[in-house]
């Protein structure tokens, strides 16, 4: 997909949420009750720009100003790091640095993202058609690999289109680590599949600084080499044992120097698993297995008013099981195949881990925004054959969406 149509679709996509969040003003009164809300309004930027930072955006200006404070450390470094470093170029406006930053990540990224799929649906479904296809002709099959490219490539906007669409989206342009780790992890994969394996490596570690969920990384990793070796693209690339280990531990190493700094400040080197409890949101620094969070949350929707923290608590376990449901038939789809797609298996494997991640601190709060980088859900909602049934979900994603940015824009807590 062409950079300028990428960069048309990430505009329409800005002007959605800023349109949602003027309007919003009108119809939802603001909440704000959150700590240090009032930092987002030192840097002068209107209302339209401040709420990105509500929330968490508020602790990552706060670290990038100030360092690590008490309990802080479960934000992981590498996006304050950024916005420190690169707010000179600003006029040390720390906000518009975190947006600047947050924004153009996800623009690489989506194009990227694009390339990528290009990469593992076109080319690998010709690889597939072309060893089960006989010799019919050139121009057969010429006009088959032209059909198959223009079907990868609306197959690659569907993706793309449910992606932006998603309820919680809006976190990729926020101050969030969301849209800089989305460029991370996208670009990891793309490397992998260029066997540019240095790249990906260098990647890889700045994920796992960036974002606790990059350490798992290793696994889409490994199947990708997996892939590789399997289908012989490397027989005679002379690829040393040495190499093999730095780019599968890549992801560790980056946790490693994050866990190191931790040990050396605060003397526990999982110190930002061990202060997830401070930053509310009833979770929990010990191991909360997933039926204990079935069980409180369905002792919420027995028990518990009917507000918004209700419709919250709603959205967070119709997205884990929603999500959930469709890796397991999205996995299921890709073992059934003959020709099997390790780089898709591995995509789907990170996809659980990612979704099931946040569940061990014992709630589904996080789980909306963690979804975004299930990107296997994505894939799978884009290969539906019934087009009135993507559009319904298109258009179901995109009220939730408007919705959801309302109330984040008024100072309610969304995920």
């Amino acid at each position: 997909m062409r950079f300028k149509i990428i960069v048309v679709i990430f505009l329409l996509f800005c002007a959605v949420n800023l349109t949602a969040s003027y309007l919003s003003d009108y119809f939802i009164p603001y909440l704000g009750f959150f700590p240090y809300k009032e930092i987002a309004l030192q840097y002068n930027l209107p209302r339209l720009f401040t709420f990105l930072a509500n929330f968490d955006g508020a602790h990552y200006l706060l670290i990038a100003k100030n360092g690590y404070t008490t309990y802080q450390q479960a934000f992981f470094p590498l996006y304050p790091l950024l916005i420190r470093w690169l707010s000179p170029i600003f006029s040390n406006n720390l906000l518009l640095t975190g947006l600047i930053i947050s924004n153009l990540s996800f623009l690489l990224g989506l194009f990227i993202f694009s390339k990528y799929l290009e990469v593992i649906l076109v080319n690998e479904q010709a690889k597939r058609v072309n060893a089960s296809r006989l010799d019919s002709g050139q121009v057969y099959r010429q006009a088959q690999d032209t059909e198959q490219s223009r079907s990868a490539g609306m197959t690659i906007l569907w993706i793309i289109l449910f992606l932006l669409a998603f309820p919680t989206s809006f976190f990729f342009g926020a101050v969030y680590t969301e849209g800089l780790f989305f460029l991370l992890f996208i670009s990891v994969l793309y490397f992998l599949k260029k066997d540019k394996y240095l790249f990906a490596s260098i990647f890889a570690i700045l994920a796992a600084i960036a974002k606790f969920v990059g350490v798992f990384l290793i696994l889409p990793i490994f199947f990708s080499i997996l892939d590789s070796r399997l289908r012989g693209n490397d027989k005679e690339r002379k690829f040393t044992n040495y190499r093999l280990i730095l780019t599968l531990t890549s992801p560790i190493l980056g946790l490693l120097i994050y866990s190191t700094y931790l040990w050396k400040t605060t003397g526990d080197p999982l110190f930002f698993l061990h202060s997830q409890w401070a930053f509310g949101a009833h979770r929990s620094s010990n191991l909360i297995f997933l039926p204990q969070v079935y069980y409180r949350y369905l002792n919420i929707f027995f028990t518990a008013n009917f507000n918004f923290q209700y419709f919250i608590s709603v959205l967070e376990f119709t997205a884990f099981n929603s999500v959930l449901i469709i890796l397991i038939l999205d996995l299921i789809e890709n073992l059934k195949l003959k020709i099997k797609n390790y780089n898709l298996v591995g995509l789907n494997i990170f996809s659980f881990i990612n979704l099931l991640l946040p569940t061990f601190t014992g709630t589904f709060s996080s789980v909306p925004r963690y979804a975004l980088f299930s990107l296997s859900f994505f894939i799978f909602l884009a290969q539906i054959k019934n087009l009135p049934i993507k559009l319904i979900i298109l258009i179901i994603f995109a009220v939730l969406h408007i919705l959801i940015l309302g109330f984040f824009s008024q100072g309610y807590f969304v995920s």
